[in-house]
């Protein structure tokens, strides 16, 4: 009997060992279905006094100096705490977000809260790709702590490539039920006829959850991306929708600025980006 009784379960192991895999994958498939289908639509109501923690991700030259200027616009009182990531070795993007801070609390903005961060880049320029791999590990591992502190429920990019590892990190967050956080990336002015190699990542991968382009002929070629000529000229009753885009980002710009009609560049026309000097340099794209 004894025998009988250790067969049954010497051969019953192995079909409930694939049983319960079988289960945990699929289980994280339909979890994976359900966050692309609700990628970029409103989430519950939330209070108007709630806060959201902020993420923004800065980057070298012109990258910084878009964000900055988007960010200009950004309800303060709504996105905070804010926490400003650059690469380890882009001392000027964390400068640059301190003084706007800080000119924030000479304006007499309350409730100012911040915090400046560094990411190790996955792969310098001119790095071989062979010693790559490991700075690609080690940065991965590196934004996956940092992500496990901030936490955040909204992030903002728009194009550095440290960017990518952490909105695929926030991303598992939302399949695995950690966090919610909705990804917004706006593409730079200067990518006119195609995407940076970020953009199109994140929107081949359908990570962000809105997606921007200041240029109509990237909006026909890729359809899923909102097409903003000025992203921070917006009509004024596109503000009344902020109430319901804090709800949880509401799938408009209006999301994130007030409806001041506030030029992002001063030349939509020109093309090209500011290097860190804060000189104009055409861009060939």
């Amino acid at each position: 009997m004894e025998k009988n009784t250790s067969c049954f379960f010497s051969n019953s192991s192995p079909n409930l060992v694939i049983t319960c895999f079988v289960a945990f994958i699929t289980i994280i498939l339909v979890r994976f279905l359900y966050v692309i289908y609700r990628t970029g639509k409103p989430l519950n109501k939330r209070t108007p006094q709630q806060t959201l923690s902020t993420l923004i991700v800065l980057g070298s030259g012109g990258h910084t100096a878009e964000m900055i200027n988007l960010l200009l616009v950004l309800q303060k009182d709504r996105f905070t705490p804010r926490f400003y990531i650059a690469a380890a070795t882009d001392n000027m993007s964390l400068q640059k977000a301190r003084v706007f801070e800080n000119s924030l609390v000479d304006s007499g903005v309350k409730g100012i809260s911040a915090e400046f961060m560094q990411i190790y880049r996955s792969r310098e320029v001119g790095q071989s790709y062979v010693t790559s791999v490991w700075t690609t590990l080690v940065a991965t591992a590196h934004a996956l702590w940092l992500m496990i502190k901030i936490r955040p429920q909204v992030v903002l990019c728009n194009g550095p490539g440290t960017c990518i590892p952490l909105c695929v990190i926030a991303f598992i967050f939302k399949v695995v039920g950690i966090r919610w956080s909705s990804i917004f990336y706006v593409e730079s002015i200067a990518r006119v006829k195609r995407l940076s190699l970020s953009g199109l990542l994140l929107y081949k991968l359908q990570i962000a959850d809105q997606f921007f382009v200041q240029w109509p002929q990237l909006q026909r070629k890729y359809p899923r991306a909102h097409y903003y000529s000025h992203l921070k000229s917006v009509d004024a009753d596109w503000s009344k929708i902020t109430e319901s885009a804090y709800m949880m980002m509401r799938s408009t710009y209006s999301f994130w600025v007030k409806g001041s009609p506030v030029s992002c560049h001063s030349d939509a026309e020109t093309l090209g980006h500011q290097d860190n000097a804060g000189r104009h340099v055409k861009d060939n794209s």
